[in-house]
């Protein structure tokens, strides 16, 4: 009898617990919907947090492992922000690609890492290095120039090669130089230029 009795109470605290988490979930999730709408303090909260992850660092005088492997992952991000959904040179799909020609139809850039969860997953991992400079394990002793000189020949030869993808699929990831529809106003003002 004591065996069933102490099994409900060890069942009802963890059915407590998983719905505590599961409430701690949504609310967050639900916070997070939020700030989608809200780009730009978005990502000047995400640039303060970088800021005060860098001081941190520069103060201890430690922890570059983590900071190279954060800005390992910063460039796969920045990678699959920067590349479209479909890849012509790897998989010809029926779906939208990329115009290769002059005289082809416009398609719209479809990003496979969308600046959402781009954002999203950066802020995670400067949250995620900052709490690892709180444990020692994490500061390995190395000789950090040799490592940001790789990162940044590292970050070069990427930047390049996906430069050279741009080019070649003529592509441009962001929406500055692209034409936008302004509405009637500039089409009756060119319209009544006209009649002059």
């Amino acid at each position: 009898m004591e065996g069933i009795g102490g099994g409900a109470t060890g069942g009802t605290a963890t059915e407590s617990v998983n719905q505590w988490m599961h409430k701690m979930s949504r609310l967050f999730q639900f916070y997070l919907d939020k700030t989608t709408p809200h780009a730009v303090y978005r990502w000047i909260g995400t640039f303060v947090l970088a800021s005060i992850y860098a001081l941190r660092v520069f103060y201890i005088q430690g922890f570059y492992i983590v900071t190279y492997g954060l800005g390992i992952y910063i460039l796969n991000l920045l990678i699959g922000f920067l590349s479209p959904l479909v890849d012509p040179e790897l998989e010809p799909s029926d779906g939208p690609m990329l115009p290769t020609k002059g005289s082809d139809e416009f398609k719209p850039f479809i990003r496979r890492l969308p600046e959402f969860k781009f954002w999203y997953a950066i802020t995670k991992a400067f949250c995620i290095s900052f709490i690892m400079t709180f444990f020692s394990m994490f500061d390995v002793p190395v000789f950090w120039p040799i490592l940001l000189c790789y990162w940044i020949v590292l970050f070069a030869l990427t930047m390049k090669r996906q430069i050279v993808h741009m080019i070649k699929y003529k592509y441009l990831p962001f929406n500055i130089g692209k034409q936008k529809y302004s509405g009637k106003k500039s089409s009756a003002s060119s319209s009544g230029s006209r009649g002059d």
